[in-house]
């Protein structure tokens, strides 16, 4: 059998979710497999050494102008011409005329729920990419032979959104991992390093936030300026790869621009230094309104950090009882979390403890033993009709 995995950004240098899991998958696929052929296809960029061939798995770097033309038009005709026997596309989109076999990793339907290209937050990009995903996914949906999706709370909402029924093994939950690189850290110079590059505080929360609207970051920003406000504490909020422009606007908008003062914005920070600086903050916040899944939070507990996590969608499904639970809607809730957590010592190590249990629970292995499960099933369908 060969497989065909469409990768397009992992050669980017800025990799982001989608990106890590796709690279995850493959890692692992490479240590796991050693009978398939895998052709990976990716989009010429900068960071070459994000991912090597083996044996099995040859890459195959692939132009053809700007996202939707590649992946409708040149991903489609490279796999042909490779001989491949399944397409496996993996950021929530794929080509309609497949042309093979198609599994498709739907990680949410978030555009699909509600959108507009004028609605308040998202940059243009993340627009346009909503409106390209709301015109491919239906009918995408509708000629996979098998969907992939990360938790139980999204296959429940495709199957709904799309009138799959709940015992169609068509639409399956396949829960992302953890990357082993996420731990507790001991060793100082590896955490001043870090502390350096970032030019890091002694003593912060840290927060995930982006310009997308569902990771709640004004929720987030009234939280902390109102926890300053009750406590006077010296504390900081680290942000990662934030234009200080549109902090400036939402801080503008919650009435609070003296924050600004107490929030660090380290630009984009490499994967492999993200373990340090959840060693050294006092909380992570992850306080979104809507989640697939939620990666960040595992990794948080890998690195013995108590987390906030919303009531909504994914969040208390992956977070198990290992959080402190908020309603995203209500910033004084993530107020209160901040106080406790940082002043109930008691309940500090408890969700400490808690939360290295939950993080066992997932892992990149189990993740691509069940898509390979799901390769070896797609093939076998189509090979004894």
């Amino acid at each position: 059998m060969k497989i065909a995995i469409e990768g397009q950004r992992l050669f980017r240098k800025k990799k982001h979710g989608m990106d890590m899991v796709v690279l995850e998958l493959i890692n692992e696929l490479q240590k796991l497999d050693h009978e398939n052929e895998y052709v990976v296809f990716v989009k010429p960029d900068e960071d070459t050494g994000a991912l090597k061939e083996t044996s099995n798995f040859k890459i195959v770097e692939l132009g053809g102008g700007p996202y939707p033309t590649w992946e409708q038009f040149a991903l489609p005709k490279a796999a042909k011409q490779e001989g491949c026997d399944i397409l496996h596309c993996t950021s929530n989109t794929a080509p309609i005329s497949p042309g093979m076999p198609l599994i498709t990793t739907l990680h949410d339907i978030i555009y699909m729920e509600s959108i507009s290209i004028f609605k308040k937050g998202g940059t243009w990009y993340q627009k346009l990419g909503n409106m390209y995903r709301r015109w491919n996914v239906p009918k995408v949906v509708k000629i996979s032979d098998k969907i992939i999706t990360v938790s139980k709370f999204e296959r429940k909402r495709i199957g709904d959104f799309f009138k799959i029924p709940e015992d169609n093994n068509r639409l399956v939950a396949i829960y992302n991992g953890v990357t082993e690189h996420f731990r507790k850290i001991d060793d100082k110079t590896e955490l001043d390093r870090v502390k350096a590059l970032y030019n890091l505080p002694d003593n912060f929360l840290f927060f995930l936030g982006n310009t997308d609207p569902k990771k709640n970051t004004p929720g987030v920003l009234k939280a902390f300026s109102e926890y300053l406000k009750k406590t006077g504490d010296d504390i900081y909020l680290v942000m990662l790869d934030y234009e200080k422009s549109a902090l400036d606007k939402i801080l503008s908008d919650i009435g609070d621009k003296g924050l600004i003062d107490r929030i660090i914005l380290t630009g984009y920070v490499v994967n492999t230094d993200l373990p340090a600086i959840y060693n050294m903050c006092r909380i992570f916040l992850y306080p979104s309104l809507r989640e697939s899944f939620g990666i960040p939070m595992l990794e948080a507990m890998r690195c013995a950090v108590p987390v906030i996590t919303s009531n909504t969608s994914s969040m208390p499904e992956v977070s198990g009882n290992a959080a402190y639970i908020v309603d995203p809607y209500k910033p004084e809730e993530i107020t209160e979390g901040i106080i406790k957590l940082l002043n109930d010592n008691d309940l500090r190590k408890e969700l400490i403890e808690k939360g290295t249990e939950q993080s066992k629970k997932f892992s990149w292995k189990n993740m691509a033993i069940d898509v390979l499960k799901l390769y070896n099933e797609v093939y076998n369908n189509h090979h004894t009709k």
